[in-house]
């Protein structure tokens, strides 16, 4: 049986992105077949689907889709039919150091992923979605929900009291604000939209700054803290914005290096890096252990992600031109 599937011409870009169909093999003993209901886009997808980082071959893009489980292999027994699930973005990377360099096994670039409607994987290719999130949300988790969580719990296990400062309104940005809050942390949130800030306001935001308006936002930030600086930074900027956030951060505090959304180089002072001795830490979304662990805080929590808007599947291209307009706040959802 066929079924509706986006793919991306060799090369990338919108006008080689087309609509036809695939079909979904019986699973084997170790895999599950999940109708998919909802994927969710990144700019790292957009990069592939936009031609930046086009494939080198035909390619289904989308590394974040959530579904429902229909049929299990044999051998199966994390999973059965009728169990709501979500990708994983390495679902190679079980847990503990990865040992994957770029994209190579991630779905919707190295391998085919979930712009379609049918997808039979290995079960490390998915996780259990938390309990009561419609498919939608819980698309939103793969890429942006887990990059925030590994950058916050994993790597620098936050603490209560802690204070975390998050740039723009994005999809990681959120759910390190809403992560933050939920482990009991003081959150520093900076935009260049004021009626986005009042947003991030009623989401818990505990200070905001329009980076905008406030060209040295780093010493804000810092005296928002009294002096001592931030102890985690989400940086999604890249090299227009590192240069305020080694301001911001205090000594030995952690900067998470996530994002590239002001370019992929630029000049950098080290001497903030060195004298302070921040810690910056490269993330590049997670492993399947800490994915779980995210779904279990969530259940515990009751935590809800924020979906700016859903489009069709079919309308993959007029979502990332959304996209780009930098419009949106939170999530965007397209529905299979």
């Amino acid at each position: 049986m066929s079924h509706k599937t986006i793919f991306v011409k060799p090369g990338g870009g919108y006008q080689n992105v087309v609509v036809g169909s695939s079909e979904a093999h019986a699973p084997g003993s170790d895999e599950i077949t999940v109708r998919l209901h909802a994927n969710s886009l990144n700019y790292h997808d957009f990069a592939v689907v936009s031609g930046m980082w086009g494939p080198s071959e035909q390619r289904i893009p989308m590394a974040d889709g959530a579904g429902e489980v229909i049929a299990v292999g044999s051998a199966v027994s994390e999973f059965k039919v009728g169990d709501a699930v979500v990708s994983t973005f390495f679902p190679e990377w079980i847990d503990g150091t990865p040992l994957v360099e770029g994209f190579v096994s991630v779905p919707g670039d190295g391998i085919d992923g979930y712009a379609r409607e049918q997808v039979t994987a290995k079960t490390s290719a998915f996780t259990l979605a938390p309990n009561g999130y419609s498919h939608a949300e819980a698309a939103t988790l793969t890429t942006a929900g887990l990059t925030a969580w590994r950058a916050l719990m994993s790597d620098d296990s936050l603490k209560p009291g802690d204070t975390v400062l998050v740039q723009g309104t994005g999809g990681v940005s959120i759910f390190a604000l809403q992560f933050a809050k939920m482990a009991g942390a003081t959150v520093i949130a900076t935009s260049s939209s004021d009626e986005k800030l009042e947003r991030l306001k009623a989401l818990g935001a505990d200070h905001v700054i329009n980076y905008r308006k406030d060209t040295n936002w780093g010493e804000t930030a810092r005296a928002l803290t009294a002096g001592r600086g931030v102890d985690h930074i989400i940086e999604v900027g890249g090299p227009s914005t590192l240069e305020q956030s080694m301001i911001a951060v205090r000594v030995a505090g952690h900067i998470s290096v996530i994002g590239i959304l002001t370019g992929v180089s630029g000049a950098v002072n080290f001497v903030p890096a060195l004298v302070k001795q921040i810690r910056l830490q490269g993330v590049l979304v997670g492993s399947r252990t800490q994915q779980q662990a995210m779904v279990r805080a969530i259940n515990a929590s009751g935590m809800r992600p924020v979906i700016d808007r859903h489009f069709a599947l079919t309308d993959i291209v007029e979502a990332f031109k959304y996209q780009e307009t930098n419009q949106h706040f939170g999530k965007i959802v397209l529905d299979i």
